[in-house]
């Protein structure tokens, strides 16, 4: 199946190599790259390679793509060690939900000192 490709997507020229970004995995499907503008000290985006603009354009037959999308953050949270001491997974949708690149992506947010556990009482 061929990549569908927006001309004027930054993370299109990105998965094609037309602008340059700290990847750290790819393959035929998806791209993972740093944030630019980190919130975390482990903040990657997992996007698709195939221009889907937003979670609300997904349709039935996009179920294995946006499975495969999560698998690979979960892998990706165990290669940077992140995955025990836990990780965050969000889809910005729309500008109203925090969404500034009109390509679907998942933000990987991690590496955050974990504060010892309080003993509860009951």
């Amino acid at each position: 199946m061929a990549v569908i490709f927006d001309p004027n997507c930054i993370f299109c020229k990105i998965g094609r190599k037309e602008l340059s970004a700290d990847i750290l995995f790819e393959n035929d499907a998806y791209v993972v790259f740093k944030d630019i503008q980190p919130k975390a000290p482990v903040h990657l985006l997992v996007a698709t390679k195939n221009h889907i603009s937003s979670i609300m354009e997904i349709q039935e037959k996009d179920k294995e793509l946006i499975g495969g999308l999560i698998l690979l953050a979960k892998k990706i949270a165990q290669d940077q060690g992140i995955a025990a001491s836990g990780f965050k997974l969000v889809f910005n949708v729309g500008r109203g939900g925090g969404q500034v690149i009109d390509h679907l992506h998942l933000h990987l947010l991690g590496g955050w000192a974990v504060p010892a556990q309080k003993k509860v009482e009951v």
